[in-house]
Formats: C-alpha cells, sequence, structure tokens
C-alpha cells in the first residue's frame, strides 16, 4: 500500500512538472492555459518522435488535433451550414435564416494553423461562424484551402484567391442575397496573413467589380524574412506557438526540405543580396518604443543566395504581405488587427499597423497585453477561456457596427 501511494505521488510530481510553465503575472487563468499548452506540447512530442523513427511526418501527427475537433456541416434553427465549393475550392457556408428583403453582409473567413493543419471544420471555427452568421445576419464563406507539406506556396493563397473570386461575383452575390458594398475577409495566424495577402490583391485586380469594405486580421503572420524580431526572441517559449514552431510552419509552407528550416532557425535563409527588402520589415522603426526595450535591430548578413532561388517564395509579397510597396497598400480597406503580447508573431502586426497607416489606410487596433497566440478561439472546448470570450464579443461588435 505504501508503494501505490509513493508511486501515486511521484507520478503526480512527475505529471505537475511537466504540465506546470511560468507565465507572465497579468495572464488570466493561469492553470487552464498550462493544462491546453501541455496538451499542445504532447502532440509536438509525438510528432517529433514519429517523424524521429519515420512513421509519419510531423505535421501528419499535429493534423491529428484537427480530426478530433472536425464537425459535420449542422444547421440549427438561425443558421444554415452546407460544404459546397467555389471554384473547385471546398468552402464550408453559413447563411442565416429568416425571411428579409434587405441584402445581408458577408464574411470570407481563412482559418488558421500555420498553413499545415487546421480546417474550417474544427468546432471552434465552426462555432465561431455560426455565431457570426446569427450575430451579424451575414453570409459566412469558411474556406478550407490545402495544406502543406502536401501542398506548398502559392497553392493556399491560390485556393484562397480563386474562393474569393468567385463568391466575389455579382451573379453569386444576388444569389446569396449579399450586399456588394459590405463584404469583409478576415483570418487569424496564417489565416490572417492570407486574409491581408487577399486584400491587397484584390484592391489591384482588374478583373474583380466587387471590392473588400473590411479586411481584419486577428493576429496575422506577416513577414518571414526577419525570424528574430524582439518578439520572436521574447516569447519564444510563450504557450502554443513557440519560435520553433512557427519557424517548421514558414519552412513547411515552401518545402519540406529541412535544411530550409535550419537556415530560417538561424535567420539566414535571406541574402544581403536582397537587403533593400528589409526596409519594409525594419522594426527599429516601426514599431513603438517600449516594444523596442533594449533589442539591436541587425540586418542578417549573408551571402548565401541558394534558398531565394531554390524557393523564390520566400521573397513573394503573397506570403509576405508586409513587403508591399508604400503605393501598393494605399486604398486599402478598413482594418481591424488584433495582436497580443505574448505572441511570436506581435511585431508582424505592429509593423503592419505602422505601414497600412503610413499609407493613409484607417486601421483599428485591438492589443491584448496579458494574452498568447491562439486565444480567440479558445471559448470552448475542456479548458474555455473567459479572455476568448470577450474577444470574440469585441469582435463581433465591432464588425456589427462598421460592416
Amino acid at each position: 500500500m505504501a508503494m501505490k501511494s509513493l508511486c501515486f505521488v511521484l507520478l503526480s510530481v512527475l505529471v505537475a512538472y511537466y504540465v506546470y510553465k511560468p507565465l507572465p503575472d497579468n495572464m488570466e487563468e493561469k492553470w487552464k492555459i498550462m493544462l491546453i499548452d501541455a496538451t499542445f506540447r504532447s502532440l509536438g512530442h509525438l510528432g517529433n518522435l514519429a517523424e524521429m523513427f519515420g512513421v509519419k511526418h510531423y505535421m501528419d501527427v499535429m493534423m491529428l488535433l484537427t480530426y478530433a475537433e472536425h464537425t459535420e456541416p449542422t444547421s440549427d434553427d438561425h443558421v444554415t451550414v452546407t460544404d459546397t465549393l467555389f471554384s473547385d475550392v471546398p468552402v464550408r457556408l453559413y447563411i442565416p435564416k429568416g425571411k428579409s428583403n434587405a441584402l445581408k453582409r458577408a464574411i470570407i473567413y481563412i482559418h488558421g494553423g500555420g498553413w499545415c493543419v487546421g480546417s474550417a471544420a474544427m468546432k471552434p471555427y465552426d462555432h465561431l461562424s455560426k455565431q457570426s452568421a446569427h450575430t451579424l445576419n451575414a453570409v459566412i464563406v469558411s474556406i478550407n484551402y490545402r495544406l502543406a507539406p502536401k501542398y506548398h506556396f502559392p497553392n493556399q493563397f491560390d485556393d484562397v484567391y480563386n474562393a474569393a473570386k468567385f463568391f466575389l461575383q455579382e451573379k453569386v452575390l444576388e444569389k446569396y442575397s449579399v450586399d456588394p458594398n459590405r463584404i469583409a475577409a478576415s483570418g487569424d495566424s496564417a489565416g490572417g496573413n492570407l486574409a491581408a495577402a487577399l486584400a491587397q490583391m484584390l484592391l489591384h485586380d482588374p478583373e474583380v467589380k466587387v471590392k473588400l469594405k473590411i479586411q481584419v486580421l486577428v493576429y496575422p503572420v506577416l513577414q518571414g524574412l526577419d525570424l528574430n524580431t524582439p518578439s520572436y526572441k521574447e516569447n519564444a517559449y510563450m504557450p502554443l506557438l513557440s519560435r520553433t514552431l512557427m519557424v517548421r510552419f514558414w519552412s513547411e509552407y515552401y518545402t519540406t526540405d529541412r535544411s530550409l528550416f535550419e537556415a530560417m532557425m538561424s535567420n539566414t535563409h535571406i541574402s544581403s543580396q536582397d537587403a533593400h527588402l528589409y526596409k519594409y520589415v525594419n522594426w527599429s522603426t516601426l514599431l513603438p518604443g517600449d516594444l523596442k526595450k533594449n533589442h539591436v535591430y541587425k540586418i542578417p548578413d549573408n551571402q548565401n543566395t541558394a534558398f531565394v532561388k531554390k524557393y523564390p517564395g520566400l521573397l513573394d509579397v503573397r506570403a509576405s504581405p508586409l513587403l508591399a510597396e508604400d503605393e501598393k497598400l494605399a486604398g486599402l480597406p478598413l482594418a481591424y488587427v488584433i495582436t497580443c503580447m505574448y505572441d511570436v508573431l506581435r511585431d508582424d502586426g505592429f509593423m503592419y499597423v505602422s505601414r497600412l497607416r503610413k499609407a493613409g489606410v484607417h486601421v483599428v487596433h485591438e492589443h491584448y497585453d496579458n494574452t498568447f497566440h491562439g486565444v480567440l478561439l479558445m471559448n470552448s472546448g475542456p479548458f474555455p477561456l473567459s479572455l476568448a470570450d470577450r474577444m470574440v464579443d469585441k469582435y463581433l461588435n465591432w464588425l456589427d457596427t462598421n460592416l
């Protein structure tokens, strides 16, 4: 009996040691966050082991969470949900019920997941889309784009662009009773990246007559040139999105070649030959002083041009919207940008806000100084966070007022 008790105590201590993670003092509901993070870390460890022994690719293991969270299209009293195709791209469509002669608003939503995992059918995304459709009386088009490592850039962007372009046709909007003057593109994380790139490309596409009214970028990833910004350094081990995982997402977006991952980890994937592009992502001029702190800005000194030649997408504005020239940003729609203090992508959002404002774009910047990447969708599941509910309420209230 004593031995069983001792084993139980030791096991409890080991579990507590694994789960416990020092977090900033101002984070809410710390134990919930630790449990969420421990679950995510465990999946990552399993992925590393599976890849090490040649059983499965790391991202295939990470996709287990996507499968576990899968939901079938289920309508309710307020919203009709169907899976369909827009220009051969799978989308999940949410149409509010109720008879009305008034035209509806619409949101093109793009899920996150580092271009490698995730789905419009995951419970958190499905819940957000239903809530958005009902609350805003809006048609929601949630896009399921192809994922890495099976498909690399620009396939993800192409899917999003083709689906959005299809939806923005006047005859399609008329079919779904959508007001062509009240359409938004929204996305989180990698979805925010794709939403920003979508807004830029649609603005300058002469074939698209219907333009976006709003772009919503939720803790977006916006540049892959400098992976040593202050937020990448300070938040390298924060919950859910570590620097290593974000760099892995970036490298998988382009290739399964591990040498690119290693180069990106050391921030030596861009050559000095392309140093002129760093002016667009120069955090020393684009971040507020309180985020720069004592960090020293330095353009990487690297003579290796092999990666850019092999993977030109590294310098493509569709992959890194922050690389857009100032004149290409002018005229973009009203932007609502959400950033989180304890997020490796924090500085991407801040830099884009600075550049958009400089280009004359109206931006509303909602910065949360007490939370981490991915929190918006944590208002469901076994460990729901109250902050997530408040963030969603603000997000929907803002859209209701401005869309």
